[in-house]
């Protein structure tokens, strides 16, 4: 997918990020894990919340969790989201430490089916060739849609 097909907002990584973003473009989930208490931390920063150490160190996630919270959006005016209501933002409660959450989209199934501690492993979409955004699908191949809920509501409004 090129830059110009692409209409949501683009991350820019940071410091703090760009190893998560060097993770994603690799395929690979990657966040701190703090090097005296070993708690993993998410969002990236230089000092673990648990313990105030400064000493982290940057590791692969085994990209499984579950659904801990999430809202569907029906409704959009926002260029690049409005063309996929309704669809779901969730926080997903990482498998290696329940605790640390991961706010994302959920794809790949209806929205209005999403239920509470759904298993999910991650996916990415690779939006530019330096971008690819880490997205949650649900495991289970019986909770997966075989087509997009956007998709076939932008073919029902044509």
């Amino acid at each position: 997918m090129t830059t110009t097909q692409y209409r949501k907002p683009i991350p820019v990584p940071d410091v703090d990020s760009k190893p998560f973003w060097d993770g994603c473009k690799q395929h690979e989930l990657r966040i701190q894990r703090c090097s005296e208490c070993f708690s993993y931390r998410w969002n990236p920063g230089p000092i673990c919340y648990k313990c105030n150490s400064w000493n982290h160190e940057w590791v692969k996630l085994s990209g499984k969790g579950t659904i801990y919270s999430w809202i569907i959006i029906h409704q959009s005016n926002v260029p690049g989201f409005d063309e996929e209501v309704p669809y779901a933002v969730a926080l997903i409660a990482l498998a290696e430490q329940s605790d640390c959450r991961m706010t994302t989209n959920i794809v790949e199934c209806d929205p209005h089916t999403i239920y509470n501690n759904m298993p999910v492993e991650v996916v990415f979409d690779d939006i530019t060739p330096e971008i690819s955004l880490p997205k949650w699908r649900p495991a289970l191949e019986r909770d997966r849609l075989k087509k997009a809920p956007a998709a076939a509501a932008r073919k029902r409004r044509s």
